[in-house]
């Protein structure tokens, strides 16, 4: 949005626009982003769109239970991380390796290590930086390049919006009608009303307009209590102190040792590892042992409409989720394949010279036989309060 000087609407933004013509322009660029959002004629195939992974009406994840999307020339090439959801990454800071946070949200003088960005490995800053992956993965939208991608937003039946907002030279260069999508995508997807409504149970919970349940609430306890779930940890569920609703994420780097997911292609060369941080999608961090095996921690907001979970959709239940974090280090055979002398195969998705970087905070950390720090009561508890952060919740009228 334009930087406005102080005055009524008229007031002048930097750009020449007064404020109602900055609003129009934004809303405009909203709409024709929500456009290109659902236009699978801008896939190399023609039949997959920004919403075929990212559905509108599952939170902008994924609506079935694959663990990794289709996609490419054919619409059958994958890749090998699953598709997040897009809703409230708004707060999400830009990538560093050292963030330290503010003085309202905690402590400043502790470095939390990699935080941020927009993907998995933290390597999109930007609406427009996340926005253009998908159209030139060769296994998404599978564009050869920006050229292919303008050549369809001029056929497009809204190439005249683009000319109106871009201006009438704009499929003159490719680069300009590619960014002029991006542009337009990113304005949608920071839409409030659809990426970040704050309209979960729990949103009208923390307002005073809804109860939890009696087993929502322990689930909630349970869920921040260090000595049980340790959830909060790095999914926070407190208010910041300025008021704004809590995001269910820190954003930061994390290495938790997830089993490998055989069901993924690459994943049939024994060689093959998905490192995040350091690779291989992202490569300016490649080389920096420290970083390999981080993932960023996603929001939980929502997280009870998935269908798998994960960064690579090794789970396929929420509950089998929760379970992991309890059950991980007590029963490691419970979730990795056995070594031919019988012993569970841990951190398999892991080589051997990275895995000093798994976490081992509670509820991890304990050793196989020890007593899990949730029962299967406390799981299905943290599992009902999970279920409260689903947005689209009515409270009853008073």
């Amino acid at each position: 949005m334009a930087v406005f000087a102080c005055g009524g609407a008229s007031a002048q933004s930097d750009s020449g626009m007064t404020r109602q013509q900055a609003y129009a322009r934004a809303a405009a660029l909203e709409a024709l982003g929500r456009k290109i959002f659902n236009d699978a004629s801008l896939s190399a195939s023609g039949t997959m769109a920004c919403a075929s992974c990212h559905y509108p009406n599952n939170a902008f994840a994924p609506n079935n239970a694959m663990a990794i999307q289709p996609g490419g020339k054919d619409g059958r090439q994958t890749g090998f991380r699953a598709a997040p959801s897009l809703k409230y990454l708004q707060a999400a800071p830009q990538f560093t390796e050292h963030y330290y946070e503010s003085e309202d949200e905690g402590d400043a003088s502790i470095d939390n290590g990699p935080t941020g960005g927009l993907t998995w490995d933290g390597r999109a800053d930007r609406g427009n930086d996340q926005a253009r992956i998908p159209l030139l993965a060769p296994f998404e939208m599978a564009n050869a390049d920006e050229a292919a991608v303008a050549m369809k937003l001029a056929a497009a039946p809204y190439a005249d919006d683009i000319k109106r907002l871009f201006g009438a030279d704009v499929f003159a260069e490719p680069h300009k009608a590619f960014n002029a999508a991006t542009t337009a995508l990113s304005v949608y997807e920071q839409s409030p009303a659809e990426f970040y409504p704050y309209s979960s149970k729990y949103d009208a919970y923390l307002a005073g307009r809804a109860k939890l349940s009696e087993q929502e609430m322990r689930g909630l306890q349970l869920f921040n209590d260090e000595d049980k779930g340790n959830c909060g940890n790095c999914h926070r569920s407190e208010r910041a102190s300025d008021g704004s609703a809590p995001q269910f994420s820190d954003f930061g780097m994390i290495a938790i040792g997830v089993p490998r997911n055989r069901a993924i292609e690459a994943n049939a060369d024994p060689k093959f590892f998905d490192l995040g941080v350091c690779g291989p999608l992202r490569t300016d961090l490649k080389g920096h042992d420290e970083y390999c095996g981080l993932f960023r921690t996603p929001s939980l907001r929502n997280v009870a409409l998935r269908k798998t979970f994960f960064h690579n959709g090794a789970m396929t239940s929420l509950r089998d989720a929760v379970a992991f974090y309890a059950t991980r280090d007590t029963d490691p055979g419970r979730w990795y394949p056995r070594n031919a002398d019988g012993t569970a195969g841990k951190f398999d998705d892991l080589p051997q010279r990275y895995r000093a970087n798994i976490n081992n905070e509670p509820p991890f950390g304990r050793m196989p036989g020890d007593k899990p720090a949730l029962t299967d009561g406390e799981i299905d508890d943290i599992v009902a309060f999970l279920g409260t952060l689903t947005d689209g919740y009515k409270p009853a009228a008073p």
